[in-house]
């Protein structure tokens, strides 16, 4: 069965039983898809791109949220009555 690989590097479980950190920098601070018998099981992500990630995901969320919000009509209120 074939599988869409979503990283630049791939490391066996073995692999990275065998060397976890040198795994990881193999990536050049990328993601690592781990192999568990030549099937993605999961991917290692840096620290720094999984910050990216939730950041990216995050802003898509306010991006919706705005976006539903847009035809809203809008209410005038002066500074008084707040």
């Amino acid at each position: 069965m074939a599988y869409m690989i979503h990283a630049g590097v791939t490391a066996s479980v073995t692999e990275l039983r065998r060397d976890p950190m040198g795994t990881i920098a193999a990536g050049h601070g990328g993601a690592v898809a781990i192999l568990n018998r030549n099937a993605p099981a999961f991917y290692c992500v840096p620290a720094a791109e999984y910050e990216a990630m939730l950041t990216a995901i995050e802003d898509a969320e306010l991006h919706a949220l705005a976006d539903a919000r847009a035809a809203s009509p809008e209410i005038t209120v002066s500074l008084d009555e707040l």
